[in-house]
């Protein structure tokens, strides 16, 4: 009851937080927020999953009805190149906006959209230290046929470039993914859109500067067993705001609450549902050029909530397949001959004694690890000849 309070209350405290994010491209994180962890050395996952909104809405002085929805196919794949470096190839495969069964732009859905890439460099943390932190930088390539889509971040066709710092804390920083977990992300976004065009208005040109954004978020991530469970906020500001034609050029908030089911080790089903917090009013032009009749006099810029289900799976390596026991001796065999490397290192470099210290207190917590190994192997042990005998 004490561990369930202690979450409601830290959710309680992150909704005054304000914050921001972008779409994550795969990895270890939330929904949205990234985590300053990388994949191992040698190990490659795939995640997809679809986000989703629809409302009815009317527009004009007609008061027509329209059943408008936004739907978007994701994936992507990211594997350890390094100990610290990951490297993300992110596709979005399917991006459509409709109205009465039609794309509100041109009839037409975006089968492919953009592709993100990027490099994630984290994992840096001392020895036992709770908090580890990690940076991303990664591009939008332009591979969609329509672009600045309605309830969805501006994007105006061009080659972006983000820049993205991350900070973790874990709670235990012995077992990582047994302990809850805080996580903050603040991030810059540059759409390189100068001299671009939104839609045939010749007034819509983007002036000599280009839009910019900066993206922050925060979240936490609490384990309970087979479930995992997350809140976030995130969020995004435009210090350079894009033409007065796009459609999504206010500052926005989003409140994401996540559920993670890990039936095994190689794979997580995930859902989410996002709750817009704060946006500013609406200070778009909208022109009448969409297949909607009569045209709308105004979109909504940000949609009141959105859906999210995603899976994600281990596809390298193929000892991830194994049992939970035997992942956890794979990884407290790693620990102990990278703290023997260093305990053998400090004493060749007669480096200082608070070091040996801290490396001494790392090996005592090593074999706490292994002998829990132990007794976990034992009921195993005890739980298959206890089956042998019912069969007997």
């Amino acid at each position: 009851m004490r561990r369930i309070i202690d979450f409601l209350f830290l959710i309680f405290l992150l909704s005054f937080v304000s914050s921001q994010a972008t779409t994550r491209q795969g990895g270890k994180g939330l929904i949205y927020v990234h985590s300053a962890r990388v994949l191992e050395k040698g190990h490659l996952e795939f995640v997809a999953g679809t986000r989703f909104f629809g409302k009815i809405a009317n527009f004009g002085s007609s008061k027509v009805a329209y059943t408008l929805w936004n739907v978007q196919g994701f994936s992507s794949f990211n594997y350890g190149i390094t100990p610290h470096i990951e490297f993300s190839f992110s596709p979005i495969f399917y991006q459509d906006t409709n109205s009465d069964g039609g794309n509100a732009l041109d009839g037409q859905a975006n089968i492919p959209d953009d592709i993100f890439i990027g490099l994630k460099a984290g994992s840096f943390r001392e020895i036992e230290s709770p908090f580890i932190f990690g940076a991303i930088l990664y591009t939008r390539i332009p591979a969609a046929k329509q672009h600045n889509i309605i309830y969805e971040p501006y994007s105006a066709g061009t080659i972006e470039v983000g820049l993205k710092g991350i900070a973790s804390y874990y709670s235990n920083p012995t077992f990582l993914d047994e302990g809850w977990s805080v996580h903050c992300n603040i991030g810059y976004l540059n759409h390189n859109d100068v001299g671009t065009k939104l839609t045939g208005n010749p007034d819509d040109v983007r002036p000599g500067a280009m839009s910019a954004e900066l993206l922050f978020g925060i979240g936490i991530r609490y384990p309970a067993g087979t479930f995992d469970f997350s809140s976030e906020i995130n969020a995004r500001y435009f210090i350079t705001p894009p033409p007065e034609t796009a459609y999504s050029r206010e500052y926005v908030s989003y409140l994401t609450a996540g559920v993670y089911y890990m039936p095994y080790p190689w794979i997580t089903f995930q859902m989410g549902i996002d709750i817009k917090l704060i946006s500013e009013k609406d200070i778009s032009q909208y022109v009448p050029d969409t297949s909607l009749d009569p045209p709308p006099e105004k979109f909504p810029n940000y949609p009141t909530w959105r859906g999210v289900l995603g899976v994600r799976m281990a596809i390298l390596p193929f000892g991830l397949y194994s049992s939970e026991s035997a992942r956890l001796r794979r990884e407290a065999e790693d620990r102990r001959k990278i703290l023997e490397k260093m305990l053998k290192e400090q004493k060749d470099t007669n480096s200082a004694e608070s070091e040996l210290q801290k490396i001494r207190a790392s090996r005592k917590k090593l074999e706490e690890e292994l002998e829990r190994i132990r007794k976990l192997l034992e009921q195993e042990g005890s739980k298959k000849k206890g089956k042998k005998k019912k069969k007997k």
